[in-house]
């Protein structure tokens, strides 16, 4: 529960920064985000693909913002 709550969070706060066009903000939640991700896929409550397209569509949002 505490990792799939810490997860949902922590992504829903980076999409808030994205859509806001606060991307400085959003880049240095990044690896927070990456680790919250990578610990949920470890103990059983995402599978490794959905974690790596979390990731991976994170840094895509990032990146689209930017530009």
């Amino acid at each position: 529960m505490r990792r799939s709550r810490t997860l949902n969070e922590v992504v829903k706060n980076m999409r808030k920064h994205i859509t806001a066009g606060e991307t400085k903000e959003a880049e240095a939640m990044l690896p927070e985000a990456q680790k919250a991700i990578d610990k949920a896929a470890k103990r059983g409550i995402i599978k490794g693909n959905t974690a790596d397209r979390k990731k991976s569509r994170l840094v895509a949002a990032i990146l689209k913002a930017k530009a």
